[in-house]
């Protein structure tokens, strides 16, 4: 062997720089009045297959959650200290950017202009860590979905 060859290292294979990995997107059919059931359900088997509560965010486009509702009534200090423990599913509004990631975001469509839905939506993907469940009418889902593309 000669000298030079003993002074150059075998060749390591390059590492690529971590790639941001997108959240699968998961549809579940329901209607706008029935968006909140759907979503409710969604957070029920998330939990029954092992899923911890604290890694479960759930978003409204409409009316707030029941939750999110009777929560807020101890006050706002109250009820972001519980999104800040991150120790059970939090409930908020899609518009709430103080909402954090969690690694499953479930989106309840109950309501809200195509617009502002569509803003949010893309937002909403960016909050989710593994999956995003949205929960709604598929074709208006599809359609908003393209549009913040």
């Amino acid at each position: 062997m000669t000298p030079a060859a003993a002074a150059t290292p075998p060749s390591v294979p390059q590492q690529r720089a971590a790639e941001p990995v997108a959240a699968q997107l998961q549809l579940i059919p329901a209607p706008a009045d029935g968006a909140l059931d759907a979503a409710d359900e969604t957070v029920d088997l998330l939990l029954d297959t092992g899923r911890a509560p604290g890694e479960i965010l759930v978003l409204t486009t409409g009316e707030q959650h029941p939750w999110a509702v009777h929560e807020l009534s101890f006050g706002e200090a109250s009820y972001w200290a519980q999104h800040d423990a991150a120790d059970d599913v939090f409930y908020a509004d899609i518009s709430a950017e103080r909402a954090t990631g969690r690694p499953v975001v479930v989106v309840a469509v109950n309501g809200g202009s195509d617009d502002t839905m569509a803003r949010a939506l893309a937002g909403a993907l960016g909050r989710a860590g593994v999956l995003l469940i949205v929960c709604g009418d598929p074709a208006r889902i599809n359609a908003l979905l393209g549009a913040s593309a």
